[in-house]
């Protein structure tokens, strides 16, 4: 018997506090062969399986989505997965901090609305980024979750295997899984929580270790995403098991390790505010010195165009720094219609968000960099001692190569500036040292002074002084 399984979802973090809409150009589309030939799915083909891809939207993340371009998505992926029926299974690769202009739980919905089409009989699998938000909603639509257990994530694909396989042993054997979850009214900034540090690195440790405990399957802890103002915004534990009352149990557990190490959470990198931390880099005897600029962070859901880092450089007259990158598509225009090696006059900054710092210079253009879409450009300018890399669409410059195509080896730069929070696995080990400023931002760490409208309160650290226990609660598909 040859087992029918579709496969589709959507993937993006967004920030509450951007006035920067995600429209469907933000999103990258992956359907049919293009779906199944991706790398980011290239673990599905097996065997005895037909695979039956429907749409995946993806996209870095940014401010919400637009209701229009949320709902187009869910259309087509309906429509889809309508045409794929009668199916054995179900997998939705998900990230869970998306936010759709009018909705609190966009996620439940899509993972409601795939539910209602396939029926209550067929197994639905969901994997999920630590930093996504859950809901009693998306547990009573689902059977298997697994999210992933690194930040920075380097467990991508581990996690997507873990769904996948959990999702045919049930196709395969007829062991029935359900899920459990345990809020923890804890919602911390992913660059206090990474699992490169103490104490999250021990917490996450240990999770395998729930994996081994007869009844479960998949143990899970979530972080949450701290800069969507919205209700379900909140750390759990998220277990998948066959016993329901062995996931509750393992859920309560890790649970309450969380909530027992609310307060020792701390930044792993040397953090302070921007002036204190460029202190520091103009004193450095090493390098390369890498600085992220966490408060513009794209990949957190910074807008990515602010210039108050290079501001503050020029201000200084730095040498030797390099900026990779800033968001200004008007710029970027300015310098493809001047050419390499003129100087020209550039605003930079705030070309999305209005609120955004920029600054007023004169330009060397250095080189361009037109792989063919306008909005894929890139432009490298010269201003004094600083080379600034300057990006038609948002984007992070997190890896290597976002450099070495520029002609930039960034292990010989003085001062290397990033929009980043935690850096990528690229860039960590480069950094000699690693510095973090508190810059400003729609995903700034001064997480406290945030508005916060919406939230549920009391929760940590918006609140300090209460008590919890844990108590987990089983999808309403297990009772």
């Amino acid at each position: 018997m040859v087992l029918r399984i579709a496969v589709g979802g959507i993937h993006t973090e967004c920030s509450t506090y951007s006035p920067v809409l995600m429209q469907p150009e933000d999103f990258r589309l992956s359907r049919g062969n293009d779906l199944t030939g991706a790398e980011y799915f290239s673990f599905l083909p097996t065997e005895g399986v037909e695979i039956f891809p429907l749409l995946h939207a993806r996209a870095i993340p940014g401010g919400p989505v637009s209701r229009a371009t949320y709902e187009g998505f869910k259309q087509e992926f309906s429509d889809k997965l309508r045409a794929t029926l009668p199916l054995d299974g179900l997998y939705l690769a998900m990230h869970g901090a998306m936010n759709v202009e009018g909705m609190d739980d966009a996620e439940g919905d899509w993972i409601a609305n795939a539910r209602s089409i396939i029926g209550p009989d067929i197994p639905l699998a969901v994997s999920y980024d630590l930093h996504g938000n859950v809901t009693q909603k998306i547990v009573d639509q689902i059977d298997i979750f697994a999210a992933y257990r690194t930040a920075p994530h380097i467990d991508v694909r581990e996690t997507m295997v873990r769904t996948w396989s959990m999702l045919i042993r049930t196709l395969k054997t007829g062991e029935k899984p359900g899920v459990a979850w345990a809020p923890v009214p804890v919602l911390l900034p992913g660059e206090k929580t990474s699992t490169e540090d103490e104490p999250a690195k021990s917490l996450y440790h240990r999770l395998p270790e729930h994996d081994r405990i007869d009844g479960v399957w998949d143990a899970n802890l979530m972080v949450g995403y701290v800069w969507a103002d919205e209700p379900r915004a909140t750390a759990c534990a998220v277990v998948t098991g066959s016993n329901p009352e062995a996931a509750k149990c393992a859920a309560e557990e890790i649970a309450l390790s969380y909530w027992q190490a609310r307060e020792e959470f701390r930044f792993g990198p040397v953090s302070g505010d921007l002036e204190d931390m460029l202190d520091l880099a103009e004193k450095a005897e090493t390098q390369p010195v890498i600085l992220a600029d966490s408060g513009d962070n794209p990949t957190g859901g910074g807008v990515g165009d602010r210039a108050d880092v290079l501001k503050a450089l020029i201000l200084r007259g730095f040498e030797g720094a390099v900026i990779g990158g800033i968001t200004d598509r008007p710029a970027v225009e300015a310098c493809f219609a001047a050419g390499i090696g003129k100087t020209l006059s550039l605003k930079i900054g705030g070309s999305l968000d209005p609120a955004s710092p920029f600054v007023e210079v004169g330009a060397e253009i250095v080189s361009l960099d037109d792989p063919g879409p306008a909005d894929e450009r890139q432009a490298v300018v010269k201003i004094g001692g600083i080379t600034l890399i300057l990006a038609a669409r948002r984007r992070p410059y997190h890896n290597i190569a976002d450099f070495t195509r520029h002609g930039i080896d960034p292990a010989k730069v003085r001062l290397l500036v990033v929009k980043s929070g935690y850096l990528s696995p690229e860039l960590q080990p480069l950094s000699n040292p690693n510095l973090m400023a508190l810059t400003d931002g729609v995903i700034n760490q001064d997480i406290e002074t945030l508005p916060s409208k919406r939230r549920v309160q009391p929760i940590f650290p918006f609140v300090k002084d209460f008590d919890y226990t844990p108590s987990a609660k089983p999808s309403a598909r297990w009772r």
